[in-house]
């Protein structure tokens, strides 16, 4: 599959809550890498889901508008359109995000540097 992000994903194993249509069902989920703008999340079985999901990640503290733009299996990925929380509740969110954006960087020169780019 051709990867067209605009930015790095970090690998994470997030539990998340995805409500799938306008009744409010929720369907848990795995959330298996994400970034400012999207993330990969695995569904258990064949859940049916609309194109517009609402996703709530209770670990990171955040909730998320997103729309799906691709299915394979039971995985999705979803474009963030809309952080439905605030800004983050503490200093350490914020550190907590500034630290994860460094990693990405550095992991991207890491990469380079080794030609796996």
């Amino acid at each position: 599959m051709l990867d067209r992000r605009q930015g790095g994903r970090d690998r994470v194993i997030f539990g998340g809550t995805a409500a799938v249509n306008e009744t409010g069902s929720t369907v848990d989920c795995v959330v298996r890498n994400i970034s400012d703008r999207g993330a990969c999340v695995e569904f258990d079985g064949a859940a049916k889901l609309s194109d517009e999901i609402s996703l709530s990640i209770p670990r990171k503290g955040r909730s998320f508008l997103a729309r799906m733009i691709w299915r394979q299996a039971n995985k999705v990925g979803l474009a963030f359109r809309i952080m439905a929380t605030g800004e983050p509740a503490s200093d350490l969110d914020e550190r907590l995000a500034r630290s994860e954006r460094k990693k990405r960087q550095l992991q991207r020169r890491i990469n380079e540097l080794l030609g796996e780019s």
